[in-house]
């Protein structure tokens, strides 16, 4: 049986390094999943909501929900902040040492919680965690793979946070019976595990080669990015990569300042980052993820929890296929096909939901479309958001642009989750499934901007994509543009000739 070919682009040290660095993100989809299936738990409730003498039973206030499913992004937006400024000026692995530590003090919070105080506190603070996370995972996983690979690498994160949550969802369903506090304690006690393994591991993991460098530590980029290639491409190969890196750092314009963000060429990219983050998140992803198993179990077509293990089952296999095509057909692609099944799928949810009183089978119908939309989300704008946000920014401008980027995809996921109960509940605008209409229409948008505005950057280096930027290749052209010329013309003009033979087979690899 023949091996996959992205795996000849992995040597061993390279593999441990992206997979040790993919399961950090396990704890955004138990935090993710796990608050948003034990939100449905009836122990929960208990705990944590108020007794309807009507209904005879307890119930979260919706007011409190939505303080509960948006507050934290308080703590998500600081650890952004946070977890950019220590990558930045300390290494990416010790953020990542860093914020493991963290949170194992949040995880005991979050376990012992015996209130509606504590257990919105632990979720603001563990969230810190997982904005940390999300500043360094992108981040590094797209500085030390190769090109070829890229998007398989970064879309790893999503992937993760998935796969994290298939986990819990799991265990949820298996605790959900139970009456006392146990029920949510158990899978919340996960949130110990992830970060024990991540922090007693990462220093076997080499540090960024690009990091590094732009640190003026020469010797050690250069080391790094050989432990990180040898087995898989030629010395020689591996010499010209790293003589790239240094070429177009030293020929790089920009200083490292904020102004730098809104001059020239940059403006463009930094919107585009903007741009992408706020389509991943606008696009209302988070009334799947975050209130899925509250809606279904209100519809009360399906069980809620058997909902939230099928639907994990269905996006792990559609992200899957994400990271599958990502390096072969490209981001564009991926992004166009993900906003037209998501903007069917919530226009037709909005349109079912239109009739009043929603018969049985419109309800099973709009169930439906919300699967087809949690579907067309992990095809597309889950992981691939994060491949074009890492690959667009200038050099030395990464950890600016991507923190004011994941900023924007905070901010957006916070007004998204804090608005989606008072759209929804009837004692508010009472909209239910309609909501799909304001979502849907902005899934159009989002098909309409990634047409005409993100470039293809499938297979170049951030270096060739650096340099095309600064040369003024028009957005639509990056896919078909040749970039190597970009790199040769300045080794040619300093005198130095490395030879990039080429001969070798599998795109490059050496067999």
């Amino acid at each position: 049986m023949r091996r996959p070919q992205f795996l000849a682009y992995f040597n061993t040290r390279l593999a441990l390094a992206c997979s040790l660095i993919a399961v950090s993100s396990f704890n955004y989809g138990f935090d993710n999943q796990g608050f948003a299936t034990t939100q449905a738990m009836d122990a929960f409730d208990k705990r944590f909501g108020d007794y309807n003498p009507g209904t005879k039973a307890y119930a979260l206030d919706p007011a409190w929900l939505s303080l509960f499913n948006s507050l934290n992004y308080i703590g998500f937006a600081a650890g952004v902040l946070i977890g950019s400024q220590i990558s930045a000026r300390f290494g990416r692995r010790w953020c990542m040492f860093s914020m493991s530590c963290y949170a194992l003090i949040t995880a005991t919070i979050t376990v012992t919680s015996g209130n509606r105080d504590q257990i919105l506190a632990a979720r603001i603070l563990n969230y810190v965690y997982v904005g940390m996370e999300l500043a360094v995972v992108p981040t590094f996983q797209s500085e030390i793979v190769p090109a070829q690979v890229r998007g398989l690498a970064v879309g790893t994160y999503q992937f993760s946070i998935i796969l994290g949550g298939l986990i819990i969802n799991s265990i949820c369903r298996g605790t959900s019976k139970i009456q006392d506090d146990r029920a949510w304690r158990i899978p919340l006690g996960l949130f110990y595990i992830v970060p024990a393994i991540v922090l007693s591991l990462i220093w076997f993991v080499p540090e960024s080669p690009r990091w590094l460098l732009q640190k003026g530590r020469v010797e050690e980029s250069q080391a790094s990015l050989r432990q990180l290639r040898q087995g898989c491409f030629t010395p020689e190969q591996i010499h010209n990569e790293f003589r790239e890196l240094q070429t177009v750092l030293e020929q790089e314009v920009e200083n490292g300042h904020w102004v730098d963000l809104v001059k020239g060429v940059n403006l463009k990219r930094t919107a585009l980052v903007f741009m992408v983050n706020f389509f991943q998140q606008g696009t209302g992803q988070a009334f799947s993820s975050q209130y899925g198993a509250v809606y279904v179990k209100q519809l009360g077509t399906i069980n809620a929890f058997d909902m939230t293990i099928v639907l994990s089952l269905l996006n792990l296999v559609s992200i899957i296929g994400s990271l599958a095509y990502a390096d072969r057909v490209g981001r564009r692609p991926m992004l166009l096909a993900s906003s037209a099944v998501m903007a069917a799928g919530l226009l037709t949810m909005g349109g079912l939901g239109t009739p009043s009183p929603m018969t049985t089978d419109l309800k099973k119908g709009v169930v439906g479309m919300y699967v087809v939309m949690a579907l067309g989300f992990s095809l597309g704008w889950g992981p691939q958001t994060y491949v074009v946000a890492t690959e667009l920014p200038a050099l030395r401008l990464r950890d600016m642009t991507l923190q004011l980027g994941f900023f924007v995809n905070v901010i957006s996921n916070f007004v998204v989750n804090f608005t989606i109960p008072y759209l929804v509940d009837a004692e508010y605008a009472g909209l239910n499934s309609k909501v799909g209409l304001i979502f849907g229409a902005i899934a159009v948008i989002a098909f309409v901007c990634t047409f005409l505005f993100v470039p293809e950057c499938r297979g170049k280096t951030l270096e060739q994509i650096d340099l095309m930027f600064h040369s003024g290749v028009k957005l639509r052209d990056f896919g078909s543009y040749d970039a190597s010329t970009l790199i040769a013309e300045p080794e040619l003009k300093e005198g130095e000739v490395h030879s990039d033979t080429g001969k070798v087979e599998e795109n490059g690899v050496k067999q």
